[in-house]
Parts: C-alpha cells; sequence; structure tokens
C-alpha cells in the first residue's frame, strides 16, 4: 500500500509522523520503504542519524532524484511511506495520484486548517482520472496537551466540516519526547514504550493497521532510555 504523508504548510509533522510508522513497522517485521519527496530533506536527514547512532532497524529511504513510479512498481508488495512537501509540487501530485490513502496532519491553527482545505484541492485534483480514489484521513497533529487550551477541539471541528475526509479519532500531542527521540534518530516509542507520546502514536497505528497492531506488543521492547543524542544536522 502506498500511504502518502503531507499537507501544504510546513511544520505539520509529516516527517516525524513517517519516520515514526516506518520504524513501527519494520519492527513488526513489514516490508516497509519510505519515500522523501520534501526538498527540506528532513526524513533523509534523521536516517542519516540512526544509521550513525546503528539504529535497528535499518530503513531505507529513497530521495527524488529516484524514478518515484519504478519504485513504487519495484516495491508493489511492500508498505510504501511518501513523504512530501509543497516546494515539490510536481512530485507531490505524482504521489498522491498514485496513492491508496494520504494521511493529513494538521497542527491546531487557522492557518493549518485553510492550508488543509487547500491541500485537499489539490488532492482532489491530482486524482480526478484515478479509477478508485485515494482514502482521505486526517488528525489533529501537535495538539494542545494543556486542558485549558481549545485550539484542538476547534480544529477537530473545523476538520469534521469539510467533505470527503475521514476524521481519525486520535490526536498526536505536542510534547518534548518526540523532539528528543528525533534528535537521537529513534521512534519515540523506542526512547519510552511507557510514555504519553508513545501511548498517542499506538492509537494512530491502530486505526491506520489494525490488523498490525496487535501484534506490536508481541515484538521486543524497546529500551527504556535512549541513546545519547547525536548533533543536530544542519538541514534538519
Amino acid at each position: 500500500m502506498i500511504t502518502v504523508i503531507g499537507n501544504l504548510k510546513g511544520g505539520c509533522g509529516k516527517s516525524t509522523i513517517t519516520f515514526n510508522l516506518a520504524i513501527w513497522l519494520a519492527r513488526l517485521n513489514q516490508r516497509v520503504v519510505a519515500f522523501d519527496l520534501d526538498p527540506q530533506a528532513t526524513l533523509s536527514d534523521v536516517n542519516e542519524v540512526r544509521r550513525e547512532e546503528s539504529g535497528d532497524p535499518e530503513l531505507t529511504i529513497y530521495r527524488p532524484d529516484s524514478d518515484p513510479g519504478k519504485v513504487f512498481r519495484e516495491h508493489a508488495e511492500d508498505e510504501i511511506l511518501v513523504d512530501v512537501g509543497a516546494s515539490n509540487l510536481w512530485a507531490m501530485r505524482q504521489a498522491i495520484a498514485s496513492a491508496q490513502r494520504i494521511l493529513v496532519p494538521v497542527p491546531p491553527s487557522q492557518a493549518d486548517v485553510w492550508s488543509t482545505q487547500r491541500f485537499l484541492n489539490m488532492v482532489k485534483e491530482a486524482t480526478m482520472r484515478v479509477e478508485v480514489p485515494p482514502q482521505v484521513l486526517l488528525f489533529v497533529n501537535r495538539a494542545d496537551t494543556h486542558p485549558g487550551l481549545k485550539e484542538s477541539d476547534e480544529t477537530d471541528e473545523a476538520l469534521h466540516m469539510l467533505p470527503d475526509v475521514q476524521v481519525l479519532p486520535c490526536r498526536i500531542g505536542q510534547r518534548t519526547a518526540y523532539r528528543r527521540s528525533f534528535s537521537e534518530g529513534l521512534a519515540v516509542f523506542e526512547l519510552s514504550e511507557r510514555s504519553k507520546a508513545s501511548d498517542e502514536f499506538f492509537s494512530l497505528t491502530k486505526l491506520l493497521y489494525p490488523e498490525l497492531a496487535g501484534d506490536s506488543s508481541k515484538k521486543k521492547k524497546a529500551p527504556k532510555e535512549g541513546k545519547k543524542s547525536a548533533k543536530i544536522s544542519k538541514t534538519g
């Protein structure tokens, strides 16, 4: 299955979600490859940190100089995760037209809701001639963790008003664990499986991969403590 993760506005957390999903799938012994089509190359940068830290399992990540169509054909039986960025609109449209589903992280702000509406218009245009349109899944990402803040609830309500999409009943909070694990080339659940951040992420995986989520507890446990932080790469 080809899953595109993206939105038009930067800072939505798509690379973080893509990286964590890829590691989660790989740890369940799934054949997974990732395609980094964002010129910012954040996904490629964090994977390089993971290699330097000898992270296991390793990830296969393709860059834009690879032919997307060829990669999609060669890995037709695998899970393919595509991180797309607005600064490469041609590649974004090509990936969207090939996808079976599109996962759209939406931070809690009015600007991000507007950006999401424009992104959905692009999805509609890119898939007009597709025989089976992709499933479009939205969720609130980097949600407020303070109960007194209402922006996440308001964003969720706004997303439910958008046509032809499914809003997932889960939220990923704005938590320090994601920044820390990313700097070490780790998925958030590799840093600690018993954290609020991990619980929220596992809620997302249960919705995206219900047939696999039940197997995650059978795999080896992640270390409770992460490795020593790697230096932040110059483009990360």
